[in-house]
């Protein structure tokens, strides 16, 4: 859906390979000196009142204050912790592959009476909007199966089979570089933590893969996360603050397996189906409704309830282009030492010093355009926000008003004692 006029840095969506993204991301990692341990599988772990002991498939354990399970929709932490994980079984199955083929397919989208097909080359260009394959080089595939229910690794000769079944001919492939299945099967996680055990990213939930939006989710998972458990181990806040993730988050998931089955029902080959996503996409061809569900898919609408009070508590931050002591900065970059931001819009040293100057960075900002956020449209200026290391926003006011000291307590922690 079309977001090129929503009030964000990157309106658009960025079809981007996930391998791209591991490597991204990899690449950040390394720059931060954090270890990184590949080829050892976690079989198991048991916890206790001060941490937990993580059991690696070469016998070996590690000790850890907290274990949080990042391991995908099988999640060997979820089920060893007991975390019940109910929702939807599959009612749509489809292979994807890297393979060579022996005859030249019909590159792009197909459909038929199983549902959604593609050929494309991993070697490719945009032009004018419009994807434009390179000749020559591996093949991808996509390819909706005639029967779900399949839990076996997938094989060549499935994907022969499946192929068979839609197009008569698989093409010649061979020498396949990788195969996988993936279904609508949507599930979540019950709970997101058993006392020093927290899930994130697919080991908490699972969809449709539609709209890049499982990453996206899982991403903002561990970034809602990462601040929490990090104060939480440094002993500035209580243990309690981990509770939050779970009730920030658990609701965001909820909704977009509520959204990615919604897109499966519209997207289903028969008549029925067809009639309902033509009414829909006659809807989203308004204004108001392509916002609201183009904020919803690209999660820019995600509201934390934090409370009754201005249009911005509890969402994300604006990554605005201000006027610091220091000269024009963007929002966002004074977010880069994860640590908690307030911002004064009002007049210049107006707060005086920063309430726990140990734990929040004050910076006087002037910013003088509009203010607007992509599910809301325009917001009344604020005179003072406190943006959470996260980028999401936990108090707006001025210094004569109620509630900041409180809200550092809350999200920072209490103060030292003397």
């Amino acid at each position: 859906m079309d977001i090129s006029d929503f009030p964000t840095r990157h309106p658009y969506g960025l079809g981007l390979w996930q391998n791209h993204i591991e490597r991204i991301l990899a690449g950040w990692v390394r720059e931060l000196a954090v270890p990184i341990h590949y080829g050892h599988d976690v079989t198991g772990f048991a916890q206790d009142r001060a941490g937990v002991d993580v059991e690696l498939s070469d016998g070996r354990s590690l000790r850890a204050q907290y274990l949080v399970g990042c391991d995908g929709g099988r999640s060997l932490v979820r089920k060893a912790a007991g975390i019940d994980f109910p929702g939807w079984d599959p009612t749509t199955s489809s292979l994807i592959a890297q393979v060579e083929a022996a005859e030249e397919p019909e590159l792009g989208m197909h459909r038929n009476a199983f549902g959604v097909h593609s050929f494309g080359r991993l070697e490719y260009e945009i032009r004018n909007g419009e994807v434009t394959y390179k000749d020559g080089g591996p093949l991808g595939v996509m390819v909706t199966e005639e029967h779900v229910g399949a839990t076996r690794k997938p094989t060549l000769r499935d994907l022969s089979e499946a192929l068979v079944a839609v197009y008569g001919t698989d093409y010649g492939i061979h020498s396949p570089i990788w195969i996988s299945r993936f279904t609508d099967m949507s599930r979540q996680a019950a709970a997101y933590r058993d006392r020093r055990v927290l899930l994130a990213g697919d080991a908490a939930h699972v969809h449709y893969p539609v709209g890049g939006q499982g990453l996206n989710t899982g991403v903002q998972d561990a970034v809602n996360l990462g601040w929490k458990l990090a104060q939480v181990i440094k002993e500035t806040s209580p243990e309690s603050l981990l509770d939050t993730y779970h009730a920030e988050r658990h609701p965001v998931a909820a909704r977009v397996l509520r959204n990615t089955m919604a897109q499966v029902a519209l997207g289903r080959p028969d008549d029925r189906a067809k009639a309902a996503a033509e009414t829909v996409s006659e809807l989203l061809g308004m204004d108001e409704p392509r916002k609201r569900f183009a904020a919803m898919q690209s999660g820019l609408d995600i509201h934390y309830d934090l409370g009754e009070g201005h249009p911005l508590l509890g969402r994300r931050m604006p990554d605005l282009d201000v006027v610091t002591a220091g000269g024009p900065r963007r929002v966002f970059t004074l977010l880069h030492d994860a640590r908690p931001v307030l911002l004064n819009f009002g007049e210049p040293g107006g707060f005086g010093p920063a309430p726990r100057p140990d734990r929040v960075q004050l910076v006087d900002a002037q910013y003088t355009g509009t203010w607007e956020l992509p599910a809301l449209g325009e917001v009344a200026a604020p005179t003072a926000v406190l943006v959470r290391p996260d980028g999401y926003v936990a108090w707006v006011g001025d210094r004569a008003e109620a509630g900041l000291a409180d809200a550092v307590t809350t999200w920072f922690g209490p103060p030292a004692a003397a």
